[in-house]
């Protein structure tokens, strides 16, 4: 059997070596854009702010070391330019010698991920004006700020990357700046809670500017200008676009795949496309969303290491199935940790479900032993049956903790009056004795 795979890092990577654990025997080739086949791709912002300082710690495997260990052909800088589901081969660009040639394969599996969100703007080809998403645009960055020393930036979008970053260059000594549409960060967070993390990055020196509309940039002064709808503009030396990311498949829909949310590629439970012997995983799939069973497209790393994995499992003659993503995450802002699993209130009641939410301040340990620090959660619940739906915490430490209990729950089917009835570790410099008691208790009430 031969399996080509395209594109590396999380749903590639998992893929390929899930694949050569099942079958000694099969002929494993993985054709990677970039120059790198597995990275760390959440330490990217890290790297920039030199809390990573080693380059080669953002690396996971390399091709060699891959090889190494798992005899797979790992080809990086190499294009999949076209897929040929009738006579089961795909073509190929070398883009180190510009050398075409064609592969055939038995299974194909599509591991494209998604690129940077790109509006069309006026100014987004600037030479100070960046995106943020591949180890090649990680030293772009980098190799930016080394040489020309910014004094200011200006983030647009407010997820994840533009999150981290914004410390990061803050803690560079760069001004930061992040503007965006929506009036709230980070979209998974109900606007109650997102406010604990404007506060946070506020309290570091980092403007907020949302609630506007970016049209375009313009070089101006040695920097670029940042043109607002019906604003004057905002002037920065240099720009990261962070605004999300859009499946990349281009190649899917060419080859006449299914497409579904955001051009994602429509994939079954058994990570199967709509064409025969041509799986897809990653941050290019549609999935479903494990609360609200709707169609999703969640782009995390957990999510496309567990469908690398199934797509491996089925094309080995297994049967296993996916069973949707809860987009359990958490990111650290500053001093402050903000973790969220299933749906805010928000999205819970525009998906139709009769939700309702309590919020709790526990302590981060048991308040008689020094130290203990306030969180705030958030836990939302449906009203007939308190079936969990999802949470958010927000707080300085604990909060994992307490995010993945939640997430474990939600995943086991608790509703949330069980919640007392977990047994969980304490002692005093760690938890609460009282916690999953009194979570529950407050949604009884």
């Amino acid at each position: 059997m031969k399996v080509v795979i395209v594109g590396g890092v999380a749903g590639g990577a998992t893929a390929a070596a899930r694949l050569r654990r099942l079958d000694e025997q099969a002929e494993i080739v993985v054709f990677e854009r970039s120059g790198h086949i597995s990275y760390a791709n959440c330490g990217l912002p890290y790297y920039i702010g030199g809390v990573i300082e080693d380059q080669a710690d953002l690396t996971l495997q390399t091709p060699e070391s891959f090889f190494a260990r798992f005899r797979v052909d790992m080809r990086v800088r190499h294009e999949v330019t076209a897929i040929h589901p009738e006579r089961k081969a795909v073509s190929v660009k070398a883009l180190e010698t510009g050398e075409t040639f064609e592969e055939s394969y038995d299974k194909l599996i599509l591991s494209p991920g998604a690129r940077p969100t790109q509006p069309r703007l006026p100014g987004v080809g600037l030479g100070k004006v960046f995106t943020l998403r591949t180890v090649e645009d990680t030293f772009r960055i980098k190799d930016y700020i080394s040489a020309h020393r910014p004094r200011s930036a200006v983030l647009a979008g407010g997820g994840f990357i533009s999150l981290e970053l914004a410390e990061n260059l803050r803690e560079l000594g760069l001004e930061v700046t992040i503007v965006q549409r929506p009036r709230q960060l980070m979209n998974p967070f109900d606007p109650d809670m997102a406010a604990f993390i404007h506060n946070e990055v506020r309290r570091h020196g980092i403007k907020l500017t949302l609630g506007r509309t970016v049209e375009g940039f313009e070089e101006r002064g040695g920097g670029v200008d940042i043109l607002l709808k019906d604003e004057r503009p905002l002037h920065a030396d240099m720009v990261v676009l962070a605004i999300g990311v859009t499946p990349d498949t281009a190649l899917a829909r060419d080859a006449g795949l299914k497409l579904g949310l955001k051009g994602s590629i429509v994939v079954n439970d058994r990570m199967e496309t709509s064409v025969p012997d041509i799986y897809a995983v990653g941050d290019a799939v549609q999935v479903k969303h494990y609360v609200t069973g709707g169609d999703a497209v969640i782009s995390l790393a957990g999510p496309a290491n567990k469908q690398g994995r199934i797509a491996a499992d089925n094309i080995c003659g297994g049967d296993s199935r996916y069973q949707g993503s809860e987009g359990s995450s958490v990111i650290k802002v500053f001093g402050m940790t903000a973790a969220a699993t299933g749906v805010n209130e928000t999205a819970a009641k525009q998906a139709g479900l009769d939700a309702d939410a309590v919020v709790l301040s526990p302590m981060s340990h048991a308040g008689y032993y020094p130290g203990g620090k306030l969180m705030t959660m958030k836990v939302v619940f449906e009203k007939e049956t308190y079936r969990l739906l999802g949470a958010q915490i927000v707080g300085s430490e604990g909060v994992d903790k307490r995010i993945d209990v939640l997430a474990t729950a939600i995943r086991a089917g608790l509703n949330a009056t069980e919640l007392k009835d977990l047994d969980l570790a304490y002692a005093p410099p760690y938890s609460s004795a009282k916690d999953p008691v009194n979570m529950a208790g407050f949604m009884a009430d």
